[in-house]
């Protein structure tokens, strides 16, 4: 590989040959290891000046042109800078024929900081998880042991009321689990879809209507002519049921929902839902769609709009808020429109 094809990688390469001695290196690998010479001909164990906490070497340790004739690689490891950094440094050992001696060394290094930010954000994973099954396990162990040690102290209305909530808390456990699911399926690329020409329309009545039957507050849908999508149709509902719930649990008012063609590609449908409250604000509109991102009131898990733009983008569509003119957040989802 040419030398400025080697610089215009992301991550340090230093490429030694059978003797040991280094072959080339490139721009970031001398940056990470503080070195401005030439390096080449120079030892590699000189060049990898790299070291764990004990202070031991990486060529002493990992011995890349010994150890089993079957080696093909040194797996990645975390190492020292010289300067204290944290690099995450692999290597791959090259052989003309199998089982022969090594012939070239590549070795990789890459920043450490993604990893480190990557572990924190599982830790932050795991402690919001763990707080928001905390919940609703808490009252459901509290209301079985209730009804357990005090069966018959208790009357029928009662022992009803503790059911009901406990039944309330098994659900929002089921729904917090199959969030949880999503996500995980969402990220990894690995979303199952049965796409097929749908009724947008119908589907927004449904979720309407269902929605409707739980709140007080006033749901409007305005429908116009439009053709049908090519989506999931469970997967449409899924994303509208968050929308309107969501404007439902942080809004204020009436809350409107709106299908018509898309104003800005005739291709889509777009369905509109909005609320009459204080609306999200410009700064925070790309942050409502990361995970466990929550309002400072209404609850809710913090991962409906992570997985309504999941959901949305998957099918090829969009997902945009906006403001709603006297006050509140307009949030437009689209579905490309069935071909046949």
């Amino acid at each position: 590989m040419p030398h400025d094809a080697l610089d215009a990688l992301p991550d340090g390469v230093v490429l030694a040959g059978p003797d040991g001695r280094v072959l080339v290196t490139n721009t970031v690998a001398r940056r990470m290891l503080g070195i401005t010479e030439d390096l080449t001909g120079m030892p590699l164990m000189a060049v990898l000046a790299l070291s764990d906490h004990d202070g031991n070497g990486w060529v002493e340790s990992n011995a890349p042109y010994a150890g089993l004739p079957s080696r093909t690689a040194v797996p990645e490891q975390s190492w020292l800078l010289p300067d204290g950094t944290e690099v995450l440094v692999a290597a791959r050992l090259h052989r003309k024929e199998r089982g022969g001696p090594v012939e070239t060394v590549a070795v990789s290094l890459r920043s450490g900081r993604g990893r480190a930010r990557l572990d924190r954000e599982r830790s932050d994973l795991v402690a919001t998880v763990a707080h928001e099954l905390r919940s609703p396990l808490t009252g459901v162990r509290g209301f079985v042991h209730a009804l357990l040690n005090r069966w018959d102290k208790l009357n029928d209305e009662q022992k009803k009321l503790m059911l009901n909530t406990v039944a309330a808390d098994a659900d929002r456990l089921s729904r917090l689990i199959a969030e949880l699911l999503d996500v995980a399926r969402i990220d990894t690329g690995r979303l199952q879809m049965h796409t097929r020409p749908c009724d947008v329309v119908v589907l927004c009545e449904r979720v309407v209507a269902s929605v409707q039957q739980a709140t007080s507050r006033r749901i409007d849908l305005e429908v116009h002519e439009v053709p049908k999508v090519a989506a999931d149709p469970d997967k449409v509902s899924q994303v509208v049921t968050n929308l309107v719930e969501n404007a439902v649990r942080h809004g204020e008012g009436d809350v409107a929902v709106t299908v018509a063609p898309d104003p800005a590609d005739p291709s889509f449908v777009a369905i509109s839902v909005v609320d009459e409250g204080e609306g999200i604000p410009e700064k925070l509109r790309q942050r409502v769609f990361t995970k466990f991102w929550t309002a400072s009131s209404g609850g809710g898990s913090g991962l409906g709009l992570y997985i309504v733009n999941g959901l949305v983008r998957a099918h090829g569509g969009t997902v945009m808020i906006d403001d709603r003119p006297g006050g509140g957040a307009s949030v437009t989802v689209t579905w490309p429109v069935h071909a046949g």
